[in-house]
């Protein structure tokens, strides 16, 4: 699908060749925005090694002025590449940063999480031109970080250290509905690209995409931490009507299917994507959401 970059406020410069792109959309961002950097500042990885690509997406003043600030003070110690777009939407952020990523590999992170200062380096230790990288998730309620809560990639990060998993077992599927959490060979992405269409479910339809191309998965040690914030307003916390959930888990049944016709992919993969979906619908027409 053709990529929305026109209307950037300005263009990513730097051309040199990094080890790993961190990629950040962000959208009239608050405090935890610069959580977010500072936990990369502080990243033991060289940052001569890795770039981050912060996308300002439906928005401006004065927000990219405050952006600027941050990096204008940082700018010898971390190298983030900076742009503004007036069209929303974090697909097409995603996107305009991977058509201008450097990295041989990709990791994704949100505005509005943070990780630990071994994250990169203990990522990149793990990954291979065929594997994936995993990390230790750690989710919480914003303003309380203290609490860790319950968390289903949590659980599954235990019990793949526990059974030594390495491939796209039912548990690993877990990361795989979101892109963070992870780093990714660039190879593995080359031309595809998030789906803009879509404003919800479009982490796990990217995944699903590249699903073809995963197959070896390796785990770092608990040390290498993506916090994982839920925050009221976020788009995961957003309440929608039934019939907009119901319409919009139909239009990714189908693209499922579109995208499990047209290559090499897992039947089971397939599957579990659908299941889920249909699980999601049965939630709603029971009353459940």
């Amino acid at each position: 699908h053709k990529l929305q970059q026109k209307n950037c406020g300005s263009y990513f410069l730097n051309i040199t060749k990094m080890k790993i792109s961190v990629i950040i959309p962000t959208y009239k961002p608050r405090a935890y925005l610069w959580e977010c950097l500072d936990s990369l500042v502080a990243q033991t990885f060289s940052k001569d090694d890795f770039e981050v690509l912060l996308v300002l997406n439906g928005c401006s003043e004065p927000y990219k002025s405050n952006i600027e600030a941050y990096i204008e003070k940082r700018k010898d110690i971390i190298n983030i590449r900076f742009t503004q777009t007036d069209i929303p939407g974090v697909s097409n952020a995603r996107n305009i940063a991977l058509d201008n990523a450097t990295g041989e590999y990709i990791t994704f992170l949100d505005d509005d999480d943070y990780i630990s200062p071994s994250y990169l380096e203990e990522l990149y230790v793990k990954a291979s031109p065929n594997t994936i990288s995993l990390c230790y998730p750690y989710a919480f309620n914003d303003g309380n970080p203290e609490v860790q809560l319950s968390y289903g990639i949590t659980d599954a990060y235990e019990y793949c250290i526990k059974n030594s998993c390495d491939s796209i077992s039912s548990m690993v599927r877990k990361y795989f509905s979101g892109p963070c959490m992870k780093l990714i060979p660039m190879s593995f992405i080359q031309e595809r690209r998030f789906d803009v269409r879509f404003k919800n479910n479009e982490d796990s339809i990217f995944m699903f995409l590249l699903s073809d191309r995963y197959k070896k998965m390796s785990f770092t040690s608990r040390n290498a931490i993506y916090y994982r914030r839920f925050r009221e307003g976020s788009a995961v916390t957003t309440k929608r009507s039934k019939k907009e959930v119901i319409l919009n888990s139909l239009k990714c049944m189908n693209e499922y299917t579109k995208i499990f016709f047209r290559g090499n992919y897992s039947v089971y993969f397939y599957l579990s994507r659908i299941i889920a979906e249909l699980g999601c619908q049965l939630q709603i027409l029971i009353g459940k959401q």
